[in-house]
């Protein structure tokens, strides 16, 4: 096996695995993705992850919402009036659906025909659709709040939860700065991706991204995705999509870089992503020190008022 070099943001490395494998991770592109779903439905079964339901919110064709103890992978749809780049999306802005669903059967073939992806009339409608999973982040905040241990590094870089030592304190739901970590209802443990840890021990890719119809969903070694996430944003601009950029591809940043990183068309906060993500946990050493300083003044006051004590005594 390929084995990792050295660098400043290995956390492989860092957690005390001197020989190990290039760290992995996941690329989504989302210029490419259709909204199939299908790495959702790979990841519950693969994990045998509890359905959501098949209720709709009534806000989108998205019915799953978000992230969650089950739901580990999510397709979000977001729809914009904005014109997608070079091309035309054809919707029909001044059709009365509701009065030709009236007509029922006497609708004209020619009106039946129009759907939002027929041929049509130029609009300024997009959707923009992202299949969102855990970051698997350089510092993991949800490692550092865990206390039984059940949150680990592997050798590949990813963070896992280990089900069976969790004991549902929630102390890494509130520390994930990107909201992904979730408690399931029924037995209140933590659950989340693990970039299919089982698979990757022996050889395979994660279901996801095995799953993916379209190669949103990429997988391999993260400096490779990274160099191949580059050049498809520089490809992207020369094609005048000059709102392409990454997100989470940046080893210095709060987070020290993420091992599933994403390439969009607008800013973070469309797509629900919080602009600057930053560890919770990196004010905690000077915190400490904080309190140390604080214990040390009450400490040496408190001599110093019994050694003041005794003095008039004697």
């Amino acid at each position: 096996m390929t084995r990792a070099r050295t660098e400043p943001h290995d956390p492989a490395t860092a957690t005390g695995y001197p020989d190990h494998p290039p760290r992995m991770g996941f690329f989504t592109d989302t210029t490419v993705c259709i909204g199939c779903k299908a790495c959702e439905v790979a990841c519950k079964e693969w994990n045998a992850i509890p359905d959501d339901g098949l209720e709709l919110t009534g806000m989108s064709y998205d019915n799953t919402v978000g992230l969650g103890a089950d739901t580990w992978r999510h397709v979000a749809f977001i729809e914009q009036r904005k014109p997608m780049a070079r091309q035309d999306p054809g919707l029909h802005h001044d059709l009365d659906v509701l009065a030709m669903a009236e007509q029922g059967s006497a609708t004209s073939p020619a009106e039946a025909a129009m759907t939002p992806t027929g041929p049509g009339a130029g609009s300024d409608f997009r959707w923009l659709m992202a299949s969102d999973v855990c970051k698997h982040c350089t510092h993991a905040a949800c490692l550092d709040v865990c206390p039984t241990g059940s949150l680990f590094r592997t050798e590949f870089g990813t963070v896992v939860v280990q089900e069976d030592i969790c004991n549902g304190c929630g102390y890494c739901i509130p520390a994930c700065p990107y909201g992904v970590i979730d408690q399931r209802k029924d037995d209140g443990r933590a659950w989340k991706c693990t970039l299919c840890y089982d698979r990757l021990s022996e050889g395979m890719e994660p279901a996801c991204a095995k799953a993916c119809p379209t190669d949103s969903i990429q997988f391999g070694p993260l400096d490779v995705l990274r160099d191949r996430a580059r050049q498809r944003v520089a490809q992207l601009h020369g094609a005048g999509v000059t709102d392409a950029r990454l997100y989470g591809e940046n080893p210095d940043d709060g987070v020290g870089g993420d091992g599933a990183f994403f390439l969009l068309l607008d800013e973070p906060e469309v797509y629900g992503l919080p602009p600057d993500p930053v560890v919770t946990t990196r004010d905690l050493p000077a915190m400490w020190r904080h309190v140390g300083r604080a214990a040390l003044t009450l400490a040496g006051g408190a001599l110093a008022a019994f050694a003041a004590t005794i003095g008039r005594r004697s």
